[in-house]
């Protein structure tokens, strides 16, 4: 069986045009042809934190559903920004919001997924603006992954590194894959949306989802893998 897994910030639904429109992500996140969705920045930063994609538009429009999470605030979609969008039939067997080390409050979520091909143990991620914080957290990501269980694990999200390979270190014995330029939307050239697959995992395809709607809907364009459990 192979998964789509991609991982989209949307900048809180405003668009690089300067629009607030959660309609055009749900666009998006709908030509994506995802079965798992990371997102990051899905809730506005201040007074509690509300979301920027309305749950009941994204219930009504979207072929993918939320996780159950317990959200950062009482309006709030995700957990420090940041959830996980599964199609019907991808059963969700645990999760966790994983608070990582840095100067700004930052978190990634831990999933145990299973699809019918086997579990599959994925974090969405959204790390910090320096690197020395970086490394830590994808050491501390590093180390939750390999807790309980041996289960093919996956990091995907916004990186936040503009480098190819200093500040990754903590990925050693994952393959990294930079599916292409991602930010700004509108005239990528920075590789900062990632997808790292550990033991077990075959990354078959890769790519940047372009369309002339996605370079206007968030100020980064969707990342997507087509993944392979290894039996």
């Amino acid at each position: 069986m192979v998964l789509r897994i991609a991982s989209y910030n949307i900048h809180k639904s405003k668009g690089s045009d300067g629009r607030f429109d959660p309609g055009r992500v749900i666009d998006v996140i709908n030509a994506l042809g995802a079965d798992v969705l990371a997102l990051q920045e899905v809730d506005f930063r201040f007074r509690g934190r509300p979301s920027a994609l309305p749950l009941a538009e994204l219930r009504e429009g979207c072929a993918l559903v939320p996780v159950d999470l317990t959200p950062t605030g009482p309006e709030s979609l995700g957990w420090h920004g940041q959830t996980l969008l599964l199609r019907k039939g991808i059963t969700l067997s645990g999760l966790r919001a994983l608070p990582l080390p840095g100067f700004e409050p930052r978190g990634a979520l831990i999933a145990d997924l299973d699809a019918g091909g086997g579990p599959l143990r994925l974090a969405g991620v959204h790390l910090g603006l320096r690197r020395a914080n970086r490394r830590a957290q994808l050491a501390h990501i590093r180390a939750a992954l390999r807790e309980g269980t041996a289960t093919p694990a996956l990091i995907i999200g916004d990186f936040n590194e503009w480098a190819e390979t200093k500040g990754l270190e903590a990925l050693h014995g994952f393959h990294l894959h930079t599916p292409g330029p991602s930010y700004p939307a509108r005239a990528p050239f920075g590789r900062l949306d990632r997808v790292a697959a550990g033991p077990g995992l075959s990354v078959l395809r890769a790519g940047v989802f372009d369309s002339g709607l996605a370079r206007r809907a968030s100020d980064h364009l969707p990342i997507w893998a087509d993944v392979r459990i290894e039996r």
